[in-house]
């Protein structure tokens, strides 16, 4: 029996596609995950936000049976990760940092390989390399050796090659990383299509924007641990229900401006001056109209006024006391970055 011909799991929507208590990993000293618990529900995608170094990868790398807990358990649509990795490996895709494509082939072959070692046929095999290539617009480039693709090629390519088998549960560990931001809309779009197709999906990201535009619920990693989970409105609602943005024309109202508004708004702290533009919590929207009131009393003049709700940006900030900045560290495994997707499936 070849591995497309594997009895499948079909999840129904509702059920838990991963489900990991307390997971730890350590590497020496450095405790690169510490106790981390995740919870996904078939159907969705599911945002691990964090910057590099957080732990990211190396909890992807235990959910997909890469690398063994320390301690913890995890079980992927019931099945534990431990003493059941051959059934778990069935069941996933994996796209790491990292494409794990031969450059010296051209994408059709590269698929035509993936595929055989799936235990597809030459025929099926091929057949299945159009359909992935069309699917995610690579026909025209078919032929052309990978060393002439753009970076956004080679990603797309990357993931049709893990959807060979087409797995119920995919991992993509900052599959973005790198790209530009049309390429990277265009990694978004496919990415929810495969989850209106029955995938459900596991994102790792350190951008803030992504995890706001796709992820159904995010966990924020931060040092190998969870430190909140929700949706993102859960989280923006967490550090306050508004921002106000104000930029001032003369930038040395700053001070005063800042004093209005801790004395207006009763705001003592987190109100930040960078470059004539003040910002500050805002919990109460109607004090909008005592605090222009004020300004204008002290001729203050305003080039523009918002209020907005929190970004994420301003949630990783508050929970964490820092922001996602890309540290040059890594995840301290980097096991999953390379990984052959042929290993990943159990070949």
């Amino acid at each position: 029996m070849n591995q497309l011909d594997r009895k499948r799991i079909e999840p129904k929507h509702g059920d838990w596609a991963v489900e990991a208590k307390g997971l730890v990993k350590a590497f020496g000293d450095n405790v690169a995950v510490d106790g981390v618990d995740l919870n996904v529900r078939t159907g969705s995608i599911y945002g691990v936000l964090g910057p590099n170094g957080a732990g990211k990868t190396t909890t992807i790398s235990m959910l997909a049976t890469l690398l063994r807990p320390d301690a913890g358990s995890a079980r992927i649509f019931g099945h534990d990760v431990t003493k059941e990795s051959q059934i778990v490996r069935q069941l996933i895709g994996v796209t790491g940092q990292y494409a794990s494509v031969d450059e010296s082939l051209s994408a059709t072959e590269n698929l035509i390989i993936f595929s055989r070692l799936l235990g597809l046929g030459r025929a099926a095999a091929r057949q299945k390399a159009e359909e992935l290539l069309e699917e995610f617009g690579l026909t025209e480039a078919a032929r052309r050796p990978l060393r002439n693709f753009s970076g956004g090629m080679r990603r797309r390519l990357d993931l049709a090659a893990s959807l060979i088998a087409q797995p119920p549960l995919i991992f993509l560990d900052e599959p973005t990383t790198g790209l530009d931001p049309r390429t990277r809309a265009q990694m978004w779009d496919t990415i929810r299509r495969l989850v209106k197709t029955g995938s459900t999906v596991l994102l790792t990201t350190q951008y803030l924007d992504e995890a706001d535009q796709l992820a159904d619920r995010i966990a924020v990693i931060d040092r190998g641990h969870v430190v909140a989970e929700g949706t993102s409105d859960e989280l923006k609602a967490s550090v306050g229900t508004s921002s106000l943005h104000l930029s001032v024309q003369n930038s040395q109202d700053i001070s005063s401006v800042c004093k209005i508004i801790e004395r207006v708004l009763k705001v003592q702290s987190n109100v930040s001056a960078e470059a004539g533009k003040v910002t500050a919590p805002m919990a109460n929207v109607d004090l909008v109209t005592d605090l222009l009131i004020a300004l204008r009393e002290t001729g203050i003049q305003l080039n523009e006024m918002s209020v907005q709700k929190p970004t994420l940006d301003e949630v990783f900030l508050a929970i964490t006391g820092h922001g996602v900045e890309k540290n040059a560290q890594e995840d301290t495994s980097g096991v999953a970055k390379k990984s052959n997707k042929a290993e990943v499936a159990g070949v």
